[in-house]
């Protein structure tokens, strides 16, 4: 390898500018799901312009290959590209511009970070021993651009030998720019969106004897599901129901139809064992509550995501691979977990379970930098200092693993 770890940190700090402003660009102009048109403009015009050849992947994915030069291994990098449907409240001059979206996971920055990798890998496509396969995909928050694209033939031509994402942290008391990387396992839940539709008789609200009250049956609902969680799971699982919207009724002197909740299930069971029980106990409380309040409840379950499964000896070449470019800047995370799974849900988890993969994280902001709140809050800021360490991270690894693979010692 004709380049270094300083040389690659070096390249990359000089695209910042370029960087930040791809990064401000997607961060005003917010879009969600499988409908992102200008970000994918964007993305598609980058790529193009750096000498590649992206390719459309699934409803709104894109990819490009840098490398086959040589014959080799195939790496898969990963960004999203998706924002939130939440309004924006957190100060900064590039707000988003569009009302009641907001790039609040950072995804933005995965994206400038990836086309700042893609960017250097070009530089260095010679050095490549093998091939490189950059990912630009859609909808993660809803849990469906992640299998798509896989339906898309996102692993093939050519095949995928292992996958490598990286998601930005705010928030966290931990110094900027610092990569965490997992020990291995199973390192994130699963995820499982449900929805509650408790049907009862509407009427006026002076008059509730000739009325059927949704409201009171799935408030009551509501309360009996945490049941489950305290006398169903055994102490050791890992079960977490959430209700997370809950809407009735449009006047105050009107008792609705329906009564409606939304919330997610989270797991850490790789089997979906402890999901099932969830799920049968949700459903059998939801009705036979509602039965009990002379109403109906139909219970449905959609857009699951399994456990994230990181690869161990693929965990291993990262902690190495970020210690050689950041030095102390990269930290096992064990430290901070115990090795224990965390709650949050990832849609990468897909791959992970079809490819080695691994995903690392990298702190890009806290307290001490006004970056006081965590993703998916409408206050969430991010510090664009570390987009070119992120570009240098996504680099490196790609650069370093299919050196090691190609059976050429460093």
């Amino acid at each position: 390898m004709n380049i270094t770890s300083e040389e690659l940190l070096k390249e990359a700090r000089a695209l910042e500018p370029q960087l930040q402003q791809w990064r401000r660009t997607l961060h005003r102009h917010p879009e969600v799901g499988f409908d992102l048109p200008r970000t994918k403009e964007l993305v598609k015009k980058a790529l193009t312009e750096m000498g590649y050849e992206p390719r459309d992947c699934g409803k709104a994915g894109v990819i490009a290959l840098a490398g086959g030069k040589k014959p080799g291994k195939t790496i898969l990098l990963r960004a999203d590209m998706d924002a939130l449907p939440i309004p924006e409240d957190s100060g900064e001059e590039f707000s988003s511009e569009v009302p009641g979206k907001m790039h609040g996971c950072g995804h933005d920055m995965h994206t400038a970070m990836l086309l700042g990798a893609a960017k250097l890998l070009k530089a260095h496509e010679d050095e490549l021993e093998g091939t490189v396969k950059l990912e630009f995909q859609p909808a993660e928050e809803i849990f469906q651009g992640s299998p798509d694209m896989i339906a898309g033939g996102l692993l093939e031509d050519p095949h995928v030998d292992a996958a490598v994402m990286f998601h930005v942290l705010a928030g966290m008391p931990l110094p900027v720019g610092t990569v965490l990387v997992p020990g291995g396992g199973i390192t994130m839940a699963s995820c499982e969106q449900y929805h509650i539709v408790v049907k009862g008789k509407g009427g006026h609200g002076s008059t509730p004897e000739n009325c059927i009250d949704p409201i009171t049956a799935a408030a009551h609902i509501h309360i009996a599901l945490q049941e489950i969680n305290s006398r169903e799971l055994k102490p050791g699982d890992f079960g977490v129901l959430t209700t997370g919207r809950f809407e009735a009724g449009a006047a105050s002197n009107v008792i609705p139809d329906v009564a409606q909740m939304w919330g997610t299930i989270r797991t850490t069971d790789p089997e979906n064992k402890t999901g099932e029980l969830i799920r049968t106990r949700m459903t059998e409380i939801a009705q036979g509550v509602a039965a009990a309040f002379r109403c109906t409840a139909e219970v449905s379950f959609a857009d699951y995501c399994p456990c994230m499964v990181v690869d161990k000896p693929l965990a291993e070449n990262a902690m190495d691979y970020m210690t050689e470019l950041l030095g102390k800047g990269a930290m096992d995370m064990t430290a901070l977990t115990g090795g224990k799974p965390g709650g949050g849900s990832e849609d990468f988890a897909f791959v992970s379970h079809e490819v080695p993969t691994v995903s690392m994280f990298i702190a890009a902001g806290g307290p001490e930098q006004g970056c006081c709140y965590g993703q998916h809050h409408p206050k969430v800021r991010f510090d664009d200092s570390i987009l070119y360490e992120g570009s240098a991270a996504f680099g490196w690894f790609a650069l370093r693993w299919l050196y090691d693979n190609a059976g050429i010692a460093f």
